[in-house]
């Protein structure tokens, strides 16, 4: 998240599927290199907090994603309860650990990309607090 040009985008990447990221609330361009085969997983605006919280939250919450050029459908994740690992410095809590946590947000799954370059904007929003995100993607043939 803190990520500003995408330097980081491989960092931690489980092999199964690719996340990208989004922001603290701020406007990000970010270039990513990723492997073929790989489906991708992003959230256009999302949050950790209370039930309450994520009722208000998702009260307002709207987003969109486009990818080379057509925009792509997203799931709307209620308060869902959430397993949480961190490392020391970490952007949300700062501290390492590992914790439960309900988290909710509007969240994309994308089958794995052909290989080439594609370009990925992310927009999302609720209440004052928005995020928006263009990826340059590329991904590398196997």
């Amino acid at each position: 998240m803190a990520d500003r040009d995408g330097s980081a985008c491989a960092r931690n990447q489980p092999r199964d599927v690719w996340f990208l990221a989004g922001t603290l609330g701020t406007q990000a361009e970010r270039v990513c290199s990723l492997p073929e085969g790989v489906p991708l997983a992003f959230p256009l605006v999302n949050m950790i907090g209370s039930s309450a919280d994520c009722a208000a939250f998702m009260a307002t919450a709207e987003g969109a994603a486009v990818l080379d050029g057509r925009e792509v459908g997203s799931d709307a994740h209620q308060a869902e309860t959430i397993e949480i690992r961190s490392a020391v410095g970490n952007p949300v809590t700062g501290r390492e650990g590992h914790f439960t946590a309900v988290g909710c947000g509007l969240w994309v799954q994308l089958p794995a990309l052909a290989a080439g370059e594609h370009t990925l904007k992310i927009r999302g929003q609720s209440g004052g607090f928005s995020v928006g995100v263009d990826y340059t993607l590329t991904v590398n043939a196997a």
